[in-house]
């Protein structure tokens, strides 16, 4: 079970929440690439996203959970203004694959993934029932 935080007074976070409070079991997701399961990486940033955060819901799944389990999220990305320039295809993604749930978020900008091609790395939690 997991609830929201998000103190009154600041502004309305955008595409993630400032806190999650959970119980239950912890499964930490390792780094997801947006690649295939015979490792072919999706071309482009959106598309390699959307794998990515696929590969998140597929390892949640098989640990028995969904994807709104997921109580935070690490985005490491090569480019920060390509991703922020991809924000609303990112977001069409985001909401075909996890609707209006919006775990704990970081971007971090990085200056290599260990994926050769790679342009984003998803890593997250999730809290199991």
């Amino acid at each position: 079970m997991s609830r929201t935080i998000n103190p009154k007074g600041w502004a309305r976070p955008v595409g993630f929440s400032h806190g999650v409070l959970s119980t239950g079991r912890v499964l930490a997701v390792a780094g997801q690439v947006g690649a295939d399961r015979e490792g072919r990486l999706a071309a482009g940033l959106v598309p390699q996203f959307d794998q990515a955060l696929g590969n998140v819901a597929e390892v949640v799944a098989a640990g028995g959970g969904r994807i709104d389990d997921v109580v935070s999220m690490t985005i490491y990305v090569l480019d920060r203004a390509a991703y922020l320039v991809a924000r609303p295809a990112l977001g069409e993604v985001w909401r075909r694959r996890a609707g209006r749930h919006y775990p704990a978020i970081a971007l971090v900008e990085v200056r290599g993934l260990v994926t050769e091609g790679a342009l984003v790395e998803l890593q997250a939690l999730a809290v199991l029932p």
